[in-house]
């Protein structure tokens, strides 16, 4: 999973519009995960987390 995404433009240079777009993408995605239950616990996060 990509945490975020910006697009370049024909400058090669990332603009504010793109990364606002990137970041409310993800946030948009994260919602929903939590609206329909797909997220973890205290318990499994710190198990991810343990495991990096």
């Amino acid at each position: 999973m990509a945490l975020a995404e910006a697009v370049k433009t024909c400058e090669n240079s990332y603009t504010v519009e793109n990364a606002m777009d990137a970041l409310l993408s993800k946030l948009d995605e994260a919602l929903d995960d939590v609206e329909h239950g797909r997220v973890l616990d205290e318990d499994e996060l710190w198990a991810e987390v343990d495991a990096i």
